[in-house]
This record gives C-alpha cells, structure tokens and sequence, in this order.
C-alpha cells in the first residue's frame, strides 16, 4: 500500500481530496488513564483542588478535536458536526474515555476522535499530578470509523 502523505520523489505533501466526495463520517476512539487508587477517589469525590477534573477533561477533549488540524501537520479541517465524549471511572483505579467525533466531509475523523482521547488523558493526568506522577494513559485507539472510500471498521480486539 502506497502511503499518500509522501510523493514519488519522498518529499511530505498534503493529500488532495478535491476529488473525493463530501460524505459523513463518524470515528469512536478510545484511551484509558491508570492512577492510584486514591486518587482515582479523589477525583470521582470531587476532591482535586484545581477543580472538576473530569468536566474539564470533557471540555479539553472537545476542543481538541477541533483543533487537530492545527496540531497533526497533515491533517486536513474538517467540518465537524457533533463531538461526544463519555468518561467512564471504572474503580479502583481507572478512568475510560470514549470519544465519538462526527463530521461532513471529504476526509475522516479518525485523527480528531484519537486527538480528543488523549487530550482527556492528558488534562486528567494535568489536573492530577501534583497527588500521583505516576499515572499512566494507555491504549489510545480507533475503535470504529464508517464513511468515506474505505468504509467501516471496527476494532476486533
């Protein structure tokens, strides 16, 4: 499979997508953060001091994902339509993330559901550190995507 981020003489390009259709697209990504059981309390009690961790992961989350252009130098703006992230704290130890990004265009919105995941990782582990530097954020990961040439996928595992 040829790579079209690179052209024949090796040099990085933007993809041309002027000849795709405009279509919906939708990608679910996902990330996990592990933490320290007290901390995992601390957060799901409400007892951080720099405030609501997991609303403003939420919010750091949605902005990324209208942003990803401006942070993956390849990426394209997309026009996107709706962007839910749910947070699932799974005790004792770890917080879920589930991000479902929805666009109309003519490129995916893989990179801006992933781009979301880890910003939520990111802004828990921020809000966060100064009681466990030892979280970590793992499996950051599409989970599905339809529309556009390729079609549906899902992840089998």
């Amino acid at each position: 499979m040829a790579l079209t981020h690179i052209d024949k003489k090796g040099t990085i390009k933007m993809v041309d997508v002027s000849d795709k259709n405009k279509t919906p697209r939708r990608a679910v990504a996902y990330a996990r953060v592990l933490m320290k059981p007290s901390t995992f309390k601390a957060i799901t009690s409400g007892r951080i001091q720099k405030g609501n961790v997991l609303e403003t992961a939420r919010l750091a989350g949605i902005m990324a994902a209208k942003e990803t252009h401006r942070l993956i130098p390849l990426c394209h703006p997309i026009n996107i339509t709706s962007i839910q992230i749910d947070i699932k704290p799974k005790k004792p130890n770890t917080i879920e993330i589930f991000t479902s990004v929805e666009g109309y265009d003519r490129t995916g919105v893989e990179m801006e559901a992933l781009t979301a995941s880890a910003i939520c990782g990111l802004t828990i582990y921020d809000m966060a550190k100064a009681i466990d530097r030892s979280m970590k954020i793992t499996e950051i990961k599409l989970l599905e995507k339809s529309g556009g040439r390729s079609g549906f996928y899902k992840r089998k595992n």
